[in-house]
């Protein structure tokens, strides 16, 4: 009688196997998820249905305050100290040395910390709420009534990078989408032939972390950010070579839809495929509402002129805020304006940082928020500025002295104005030397938590399914909407 021998089986051959068993499942099942279960925020598809990605209008989870957002973003850190937040006791202490731990400052170079540095400019108070700004912003000071101080923002790293990568996707790292992109994702567009979510630059050269600042990340990449370019045409070939027949046009759009259809039939469930369709039905349908959106010349001398448009040191930035003003008008969802590099990061020098950089964006910041007020758009619009961290109450020493400030993560200044914000309200308070929050503190992922709020999205419910987890822009750990700066 034959005898077949004993097979035996090592460790290594049992999880070797179980891949093709249980892991293999487990795979199978989160790739399922990602082509077909990845959950949406607002739509309900059938089991087993590829989602369907597109920027056609959402319902929101509650009745929206705001309908558009218009972030003005201050790259660099401004100082919330020498702008909106007066410290006489800091002032006094004027020369003299840091009171506490040096360490508890958060810098990393302890050594570079000088002497107490106060104020540099004057402060006042403006408007019907009394609301303290310095004298370098004269013109957004008229506008304080309108304006809601948020004093107590804190944010988790000292470095710009991070604390570029926290501010605008919540996390601290690179590689997650960005609030535009998942406000989009949500809620979609109202104008379907201009980009959801736009990014305004600098000509002076892009903000740190580049693109990262508007990606989608893990989202599909129709809700990323669309750049325009800050000088010449800002779209390349908007306009076709040339001219021909409606009818030929028609007939051509007809029959490249048609190819692109049968070409997405022969591959599913391929998200990059549907973006790059997209992105080409977008521009095909952007040639005529993009050219008349970005066309300044039907604009009134008066309000060129109100935004600083023709003088030199706020003509840049002011066509980006008029530019800002016409796309929200024509139903774009998101609109950023970004600044070069980081010119608000004043380790040197501070006062004349400072009064430059307002020099440049306070007229045009405070043109927009008239413009918006004057035309009823105002109310549906939420307008934000601010940076990602705030500066120390120390000088940092440096090869022109001791006239600068170091980054400070652990409180800064940013404001809300419109889309159901109650206006003339200072929120949060700082100690006596601005560096530290003692009361109402905001962090990043509620300020977050807030801005989707007013745009009638719950924190909690806007999710994306990526490998089994329910990705949100607000983490994990639960924030929570600031009610108490809400109309």
């Amino acid at each position: 009688m034959n005898h077949q021998p004993e097979q035996t089986h090592s460790r290594r051959d049992f999880f070797a196997r179980t891949s093709d068993g249980v892991m293999g499942a487990a795979l199978t099942h989160l790739l399922c998820q990602d082509f077909f279960g990845g959950t949406e925020a607002l739509a309900n598809d059938p089991p087993h249905q590829p989602q369907q990605f597109d920027l056609k209008p959402k319902q929101p989870h509650h009745t929206p305050k705001a309908t558009s957002v218009i972030h003005l973003f201050m790259n660099g850190g401004p100082s919330q100290m020498d702008l909106f937040d007066p410290k006489p006791v800091l002032n006094k202490m004027d020369g003299k040395p840091y009171p506490g731990n040096i360490e508890d400052l958060g810098n990393s170079n302890t050594t570079s910390i000088g002497e107490m540095l106060g104020g540099q400019y004057k402060f006042a108070r403006h408007g019907e709420s009394g609301m303290w700004m310095a004298d370098v912003l004269p013109h957004t000071a008229k506008m304080a009534d309108e304006l809601c101080l948020i004093n107590s923002m804190w944010t988790d790293h000292p470095n710009h990078d991070n604390a570029l990568y926290k501010i605008h996707s919540g996390r601290l790292f690179m590689g997650y989408p960005t609030i535009g992109s998942w406000t989009v994702y949500g809620l979609g567009t109202e104008n379907q032939n201009l980009p959801a979510y736009v990014v305004l630059t600098d000509p002076l050269g892009a903000p740190k972390n580049g693109t990262r600042n508007w990606t989608s990340g893990f989202l599909p990449p129709t809700y990323q950010g669309t750049r325009l370019r800050p000088t010449g045409s800002p779209i390349l070939n908007l306009k076709p070579q040339y001219e021909q027949p409606t009818a030929v046009t028609e007939s051509a759009r007809k029959l490249l839809n048609k190819l692109d259809g049968i070409h997405r039939q022969k591959r599913p469930h391929y998200p990059l495929l549907d973006a790059r369709i997209e992105s080409y039905s977008l521009a095909a349908r952007m040639q005529m509402s993009a050219t008349e959106a970005l066309d300044l010349s039907s604009e009134t001398q008066h309000t060129l002129t109100d935004y600083g448009i023709g003088e030199k040191e706020t003509e840049s930035y002011g066509k980006r805020c008029l530019l800002a003003r016409r796309l929200v008008e024509r139903g774009v969802r998101f609109v950023q304006i970004f600044l070069e590099e980081q010119p608000w990061d004043s380790h040197a020098d501070l006062s004349a940082n400072h009064r430059a950089m307002c020099q440049r964006t306070d007229k045009p910041v405070a043109a927009l928020l008239r413009d918006l007020k004057r035309r009823g758009l105002l109310d549906s619009t939420l307008v934000i500025w601010g940076g990602e961290f705030g500066r120390t109450p120390t000088t940092q020493k440096s090869a022109n002295g001791f006239s600068g400030r170091d980054h400070n993560m652990q409180a800064f200044t940013s404001w809300m104005a419109g889309g159901g914000i109650k206006g003339g309200t200072t929120y949060g308070v700082t100690d006596e030397f601005g560096h530290s929050v003692v009361e109402n503190p905001v962090s990043v992922h509620d300020f977050h938590a807030t801005i989707l709020h007013q745009l009638g999205l719950h924190h909690q419910e806007l999710f994306y399914t990526r490998s089994g987890l329910e990705e949100r822009l607000t983490g994990v750990n639960p924030p929570r909407v600031v009610k108490e700066i809400l109309s």
